[in-house]
């Protein structure tokens, strides 16, 4: 017989009690950072039933299991409402894989080690950015990793999307009807690169040319014809109350223009449910953002681990649900011993489609697991849930410097009123040339100034 101490009663009466008075920081049995700084582990923060579903449920799930329109309803409380409905009405499943008490298999080695070492060192300045003790701009890590108001989860996830200093993912995204008919397939690129809290990449912490930037980030499309050379720049200023400069190479017209820089609540091409505003969840600058306030804490299923296919040569993914098998990823979910759910309101648009957005954080490592916008009216409107790996299988591996590659595998973004579906994936090249990796010294002039815009828009 295996006697609990602590059962699921004690630790949803904690989560709420933490949440209803505002307590911050992470953690139930002792502080998660505390533990992980030393023991390398954050068994030790959790009770059990918070690090096994076999626990969490009895016995009625177990690693190995599928969560199906069958077994939905024993979860329904690990899982936002969109996700539910898809898996209840839609054909969505869900394979569970054992919990991750590693954190060094849920990040980039370097950003992790960055975040121990520069712990306690971040604080907000008077215009609201995230600064050093001294003033400087944040050196990199997580500022906040033990955070204590919803604005530190948020602020962290805006300073580091991807948490490598630069990275570049080959895609594939196709978009889908309530039917599960494909409306449109793409394939193109997405870049990213810090110029500040560089942590692996020379020079660091800063690249001194763009001190006062945060990053450069673009996307291209190579397919359908119709699109190819079709790309956006986005570049960041440092300060969180300044929108992006925002520059597009239009094919049509074979030259670079400058775009409205607060039209970030439209689809990117036609057909797709993709939006600058959802990129990373937090696709706009900080303090465009406001209202910030944690509404919940508690367990919760993402994935996080096994979800990059090296049985496949170019890590595609396969899929299943909806009309015809297409609608969604094939995905592994672990039980989250602590996801903390931060609500935020565009306080710097006026005319916003949404009211309100709820972003879910995975309390080990404050990535973002899933997030669902609200329109006008507050009803749920669009959802952006995606899986992480570590990209290691047995024997088999890609390698980011010294450590394996982590990053994020697939997304999907969906607009529930509709009922259509945008799937993203990264996969190992496009058209053999353009492949995914970080920290790439090259990608710079490769991808992220107004002449490469123009280099990709000729290919």
């Amino acid at each position: 017989m295996h006697l609990r101490r602590y059962g699921r009663d004690y630790s949803r009466r904690e989560f709420l009690r933490r949440t209803l008075q505002g307590v911050g920081g992470a953690g139930l049995l002792m502080p998660l950072w505390t533990a992980i700084a030393e023991q390398g582990d954050v068994t030790p923060a959790y009770p059990d039933e918070l690090l096994s579903i076999d626990e969490y449920t009895g016995g009625q799930l177990s690693p190995g299991d599928t969560i199906d329109a069958g077994n939905v309803d024993r979860v329904k409380d690990l899982l936002e409402p969109i996700r539910y409905q898809q898996i209840k009405t839609q054909g969505r499943r869900l394979q569970l894989v054992p919990t991750t008490t590693d954190p060094m298999r849920l990040s980039p080695w370097e950003y992790v080690e960055a975040t121990l070492r520069n712990a306690g060192r971040a604080r907000f300045d008077a215009k609201g950015n995230v600064v050093t003790e001294t003033g400087e701009p944040w050196i990199g890590g997580n500022p906040f990793p033990n955070p204590q108001k919803a604005v530190e989860l948020y602020a962290a996830q805006v300073l580091s999307w991807g948490r490598h200093d630069a990275s570049f993912y080959a895609i594939k995204m196709t978009s889908l009807n309530a039917e599960g008919r494909v409306k449109f397939r793409y394939t193109g690129g997405w870049a990213e690169l810090n110029t500040v809290a560089r942590v692996a990449m020379e020079p660091k912490p800063y690249w001194p040319k763009y001190k006062d930037k945060l990053r450069f980030q673009s996307v291209f499309f190579l397919e359908p014809q119709q699109f190819r050379g079709t790309s956006f720049l986005n570049v960041w200023d440092y300060d969180q109350n300044v929108f992006p400069e925002l520059h597009g190479y239009v094919a049509e017209f074979r030259r670079v223009r400058r775009f409205p820089t607060d039209q970030r609540f439209e689809p990117l091409l036609p057909g797709t449910s993709l939006y600058l505003s959802d990129a990373w969840g937090t696709g706009d600058p900080l303090r465009t953002w406001g209202d910030f306030k944690i509404v919940h804490r508690g367990p919760f299923l993402a994935g996080l681990s096994d979800n990059w296919n090296a049985d496949h040569e170019n890590w595609e993914h396969g899929t299943h649900g909806g009309g015809r098998d297409l609608s969604f990823w094939n995905t592994k979910v672990e039980l989250v011993p602590e996801a903390i759910v931060v609500e935020a309101r565009p306080t710097g648009f006026p005319r916003a489609p949404v009211s309100k957005k709820h972003l879910w954080f995975d309390a080990r490592n404050q990535a973002l697991i899933g997030m669902v916008t609200y329109d006008r009216r507050g009803q749920p409107y669009r959802s952006f849930d995606g899986a992480y790996s570590l990209y290691e299988q047995g024997d088999r591996k890609v390698m980011d410097g010294q450590h394996p590659y982590w990053s994020w595998a697939h997304v999907t973004a969906s607009d529930i009123q509709t009922g259509d579906v945008t799937r993203l994936e990264q996969v190992r090249q496009v058209e053999g040339v353009h492949k995914s990796g970080a920290n790439d010294p090259e990608m710079f002039d490769r991808y992220l100034t107004q002449l490469a815009l123009i280099k990709l828009g000729k290919t």
